[in-house]
């Protein structure tokens, strides 16, 4: 045998960080913000850089050929454990694999996603466990456009679902359940889904989850029953941790406040290996992989995410108190002021935090709201939310005006609700602002 043919024949090379990762010290646990600093990622391996830098290659380089054989391998799922290394980057990355590990922490899962876009983690969710015939069974409202790719776009493939409101006693949650198998057994599938989006966009209103949880076990059991996904981007990583109550999946539009400026789009998807080893295939297949550049910032953005969401919650609930009472605001969805008492039993349980996004009902209708939001100055007209700055929208006649109106007065999307996203500004300067604002309503 020559020595080209021992070559051939090498023992793969994995990758691996030459030291390991420093997670604990003198028995004391790290906190997620000292994490954020370097966990995943050893200067050694890029030439002493003390920050990750931007892997812009579409192909990796194997050691050898046995290497090579492995991670198609795991790539593939001929072996199960996914790829040992890096293959080619609509598959993986070292931008995207630090950031999927320092992700992992805030929520303490045992293995995170990163996607391109909130909709596409969503949609590949979605597609990684739907076929002809299932039923999705999910929380209203939802982010309009989820609600479009469940009902308009999987109804095409025969996907059918059911829905019951967020506030939804677990008693309630366990008839639709029921519900929803007679229908997916009708049409010869099977109950694919629980998808939830708690606090709802753009109500805040709360879904139990542990509730939810409890209905599954009471209809299912443990034979066949569907994973429980929530859409946690409105108070995640900081504020609320869904796996520990009885979810399955977190999903997160990580554009929100995990990027927090408001210059990038990705998502994100949490949990169990087991669960995201079949919509890790997805992505592989469909290409919907958060790019390089995008992720080196979300990792430049983890750095600072406890002191912004921090920041942002504390000016929230500042506002909120001198909104609160003002004669011109009728109502006020924010989680600090819950005043009903089902929903506050569910904050309670599954709520670190209050968050900095919230719903203000203005006297009037969408002729009032529009001259509040006209005349705002420090306040961004935008949609989207979690940023550095404060953002102000309308939804009923912007993110959910493709929502058929009946549907919008059944959640209680009204022409006067402007949905508020706080940010990082001084909260006597953004008072000012929504006071001179609602002077001219």
């Amino acid at each position: 045998m020559s020595e080209h043919d021992d070559d051939a024949v090498a023992i793969p090379i994995t990758r691996r960080m030459p030291k390991a990762p420093i997670e604990e010290i003198a028995g004391r646990r790290l906190k997620p913000a000292t994490l954020m600093m370097g966990h995943g990622y050893d200067p050694v391996l890029s030439e002493g850089a003390l920050k990750p830098p931007i892997f812009l290659t579409s192909t990796f380089a194997f050691e050898n050929a046995a290497a090579g054989k492995r991670f198609f391998e795991g790539i593939t799922g001929k072996r199960p454990g996914g790829a040992d290394g890096l293959v080619y980057s609509r598959f993986n990355g070292p931008n995207q694999e630090i950031l999927e590990d320092r992700l992992s922490i805030w929520d303490e899962a045992e293995d995170a996603l990163v996607f391109s876009s909130g909709m596409s983690a969503i949609a590949t969710v979605l597609l990684a466990h739907v076929n002809q015939g299932d039923v999705i069974v999910h929380s209203g409202p939802l982010y309009a456009a989820t609600e479009t790719l469940i009902n308009k776009i999987l109804g095409r493939f025969g996907v059918t679902f059911l829905d019951f409101p967020a506030g939804a006693a677990p008693g309630e949650v366990a008839v639709m359940l029921e519900q929803a198998k007679q229908q997916a057994a009708a049409n010869g599938g099977k109950v694919a889904l629980i998808y939830l989006e708690s606090p709802a966009n753009p109500t805040n209103a709360l879904v139990d989850i542990e509730g939810v949880a409890d209905a599954r076990q009471q209809v299912f059991g443990d034979d066949g029953a569907p994973p429980i996904a929530i859409d946690n981007t409105f108070l995640g990583p900081l504020w609320q941790q869904p796996l520990k109550h009885g979810a399955d999946i977190v999903i997160y539009s990580l554009t929100k406040y995990v990027g927090g400026h408001s210059d990038l789009v990705a998502g994100g998807v949490l949990g169990s290996k087991a669960y995201m080893d079949p919509i890790r295939a997805i992505r592989n297949t469909i290409g919907t992989i958060c790019d390089p550049n995008t992720a080196w910032m979300l990792m430049r953005s983890l750095e600072t995410l406890e002191l912004r969401m921090t920041r942002a919650s504390e000016n929230a609930e500042k506002v909120c108190a001198f909104l609160r009472d003002h004669p011109k605001v009728e109502g006020l969805g924010y989680l600090g002021f819950i005043e009903n008492e089902s929903q506050k039993d569910i904050y309670e349980r599954h709520c670190s935090g209050a968050g900095s996004t919230f719903s203000v009902f203005i006297k009037g209708g969408e002729a009032e709201a529009f001259r509040f939001l006209d005349t705002m100055k420090i306040a961004k007209l935008a949609v989207s939310l979690g940023g550095t700055e404060t953002l102000a929208s309308l939804p009923a006649a912007m993110t959910h005006l493709s929502v058929p109106d009946e549907r919008k007065a059944a959640l209680g999307i009204t022409d006067n609700l402007v949905r508020i996203s706080i940010g990082v500004e001084d909260p006597d300067d953004l008072i000012a602002d929504f006071d001179q604002a609602l002077a001219a309503v």
